[in-house]
């Protein structure tokens, strides 16, 4: 199989090291140390900026060049609002159209979830790159019956760009988070097609994030 163009690799690398905070936020984005680091010409580079810009990730300035997007309230407050209003329907229509076949990708992505976070030890699992990635399938699963592809790619690029949200959160935990229960109780909703519980037990797993992420930023505020 022929490897992707080097304009998306180079996409692919730089989104995950923005998602993950290799980049903190504000970090200035200077393509000849990316030359460096990545090994990738300014052409590629310039592209997959342009693209992470597109996505609100990271601020382009035609006189200063790239900027990783600030982390604030109001920022995480668009992305929570968007969320709540494309995930809720993705995953009434999902748990309305979905087929055997959805079911057992949901219960595997969970499963896989759920094992991987047994053996994580104490501290936010959040901050773990494999439970991370195993996170992101799980939730796409649950909505991936939904027949609006362009929904479920928006509910997807939302979820990535509340990972930054999410990590910086878990680096001001103080105390131990687990997920399981909580993705357990919303898998099992959502398998009985029971809407309200699922949508219910949704919000509250999305607004979970606003919440201790505002906690933070008030706290550092002061």
């Amino acid at each position: 199989m022929a490897e992707p163009p080097l304009a998306e690799q180079a996409f692919t690398r730089l989104r995950k090291a923005v998602l993950t905070g290799v980049f903190p936020a504000d970090t200035k984005l200077k393509v000849d140390e990316l030359q460096q680091t990545y090994g990738f010409s300014s052409s590629p580079l310039r592209e997959a900026l342009t693209r992470l810009a597109q996505e609100g990730l990271i601020r382009a300035d035609e006189r200063r060049g790239f900027r990783v997007a600030p982390l604030s309230s109001e920022d995480l407050a668009d992305i929570t609002r968007m969320r709540l209003m494309l995930d809720l329907s993705a995953l009434e229509a999902a748990m309305r159209e979905g087929d055997d076949e959805w079911e057992a990708a949901i219960v595997a992505a969970f499963h896989r979830l759920e094992k991987v976070e047994s053996r994580l030890s104490d501290g936010p699992v959040v901050l773990d790159d494999e439970w991370g990635a195993l996170h992101r399938e799980y939730h796409l699963a649950l909505l991936a019956a939904c027949p609006s592809q362009r929904q479920l790619a928006w509910s997807a690029s939302l979820f990535d760009q509340a990972e930054r949200y999410r990590r910086f959160s878990g680096l001001y935990r103080k105390s131990l988070k687990r997920k399981a229960v909580e993705h357990k109780r919303l898998m099992d909703a959502t398998l009985k097609r029971d809407k309200q519980t699922a949508c219910m037990l949704l919000e509250e797993h999305i607004l979970s994030t606003q919440f201790n992420v505002n906690a933070i930023l008030s706290a550092q505020a002061t």
